[in-house]
This record gives structure tokens, sequence and C-alpha cells, in this order.
């Protein structure tokens, strides 16, 4: 039993151990980024869970990676489909998304925390799959949208809603 163990963590693998951890290092900062922003904002998921999510993301691509090239997992029987790794860490990151999202009355609250969660489950999976500049390009527009957005639009709609009779208490976005 000592003897696979240690081959378990001598086992070759078809990444190097440093590219490996520079992604996964890469989607928790990344991950971090967003959650900071949502952490700013005193939303339930911040900093902590974003950067999770991306972690795991990021993992599963890495497992999907050594699973398809390392032998003794091969052979006819295994089929490589990129996407079957997209769905799983979509729905595993929606589920996760949805149950931030409340519903009281006619107020909906966490929309962004969830959508931001789950943008951080295709930033992980842009960093263990190695598109680390499409995951810095989601990430800094994700910034955008979260910060710019908040600015420029919320005083505009704002406006918007007090015309149509609507006032809109700005503590509960």
């Amino acid at each position: 039993m000592l003897e696979q163990i240690l081959n378990d963590l001598t086992r070759p693998q078809s990444l190097p151990l440093g590219l490996i951890a520079f992604r996964l290092s890469v989607a928790v900062i990344l991950g971090g980024i967003i959650g900071w922003e949502r952490e700013t904002h005193a939303r339930a998921a911040g900093l902590r869970t974003h950067m999770l999510i991306t972690l795991a993301s990021a993992c599963f691509a890495l497992v999907a990676i050594e699973l398809a090239t390392t032998t003794g997992f091969g052979g006819p029987e295994l089929r490589i489909d990129p996407l079957r790794l997209i769905e799983a860490v979509t729905a595993g990151v929606a589920f996760l998304a949805a149950g931030s999202i409340i519903v009281s009355g006619g107020s909906v609250r966490g929309l962004t925390t969830g959508a931001s969660m789950w943008l951080c489950g295709a930033i992980g999976l842009c960093c263990g799959t190695g598109d680390l500049r499409l995951a810095i390009l989601v990430t800094g527009m994700a910034l955008v949208v979260l910060y710019l957005v908040r600015i420029g639009v919320s005083p505009v709609a704002e406006q918007v809603r007090k015309a149509n009779g609507k006032h809109d208490d700005p503590a509960k976005r």
C-alpha cells in the first residue's frame, strides 16, 4: 500500500507542476479581484467564495487535461469531450449562484453576485486550460461592469425610475 501511495505522489504529469501551480494561482488572484468587489459591497458571496470558485474550476480543467493525457486512463473507452467539463462546472457553479439570489416580495437581491460567481467559474476554466489572456480580459471587463456601470448607469436609471414614479432605495442595490 505504501508503494501505491508513493507511486501516486511521484506519478508523471503531462503538465509541469510549476505551470499547474501558476495556473491555479492566477485563478485564485482573478477570482479574488472579482470577489473583492463583491466583498466591498457587503455581499454574502465575497472574496473567499469567488476565489474558491475559480480555484475549483481551474482544478477541474487541470484534472481533465491530466486524465486525457495520462497513460492508464486512456484507451478506446476514454472519450475526450471538453464540452462536458464546461457543462459540469457551469451546472455546479450555477447551483451555488442560485443560492445567492433572494426573492422577497417584489424585490430580488443577489443577481449580480450570482452572475459574478458564474463568471468566476468560466474564468477558472480559462486559467485551468491555459487561456490566461482570456481570463485576464474577462476579469477586466467584469470590473468595468461592476464598477463603471454602477457609477454611470445607476444615477441615470434612478432618474428614469423617479420620472416613472418608482423610487429605488440605493441600499438595496
